[in-house]
């Protein structure tokens, strides 16, 4: 297996995980959160597929986003099918990006973000990307917790 191959295996992995996470939330706790200030579950999981569309266009232009528009920037809440669905041609459109890669690219590429001061390889890049998503996984299995909502069973 190379490199590209286990980035792409980590991608698949943890959002399998977090389906298999966000599947296990019933339609009446979608709304519910912590706090006043903090995202609520339906937030969260938009926020997650929406970051990937938006890392993946960082990807794209190297680190500069110019006038990025989100493609959810007018979208209706509504339940966890229709952002899976929506979220569905971006998502086959970052993950063919990463299959289309060198992997000299990995090592040879670097995103310059300088409005946060981050300067990455394409390779360090990408396990960020996925990293973002791990970790909404756990804070949305504290969400549950803190809830009193059972928690699916993710250590498959």
């Amino acid at each position: 297996m190379n490199s590209i191959e286990v980035i792409l295996l980590n991608f698949s992995e943890i959002r399998r995980r977090s389906i298999k996470l966000w599947n296990g939330i019933p339609n009446e706790h979608l709304h519910w959160k912590p706090d006043e200030e903090a995202l609520s579950i339906i937030e969260m999981i938009r926020h997650v597929l929406e970051a990937e569309h938006l890392f993946h266009k960082i990807i794209q232009n190297r680190g500069n986003l110019g006038d990025y528009k989100s493609p959810w920037e007018h979208l209706e809440y509504s339940d966890l099918k229709n952002e899976l669905e929506f979220a569905e041609k971006h998502r086959t459109d970052f993950l063919n990006m990463i299959r289309e890669l060198k992997e000299t690219d990995l090592e040879n590429i670097r995103i310059e973000r300088s409005e946060v001061g981050q300067s990455k390889i394409l390779g360090d890049y990408l396990n960020r990307i996925a990293y973002h998503e791990a970790v909404h996984t756990g804070q949305m299995l504290d969400y549950l917790r803190t809830a009193g909502i059972e928690r699916p069973q993710v250590w498959d």
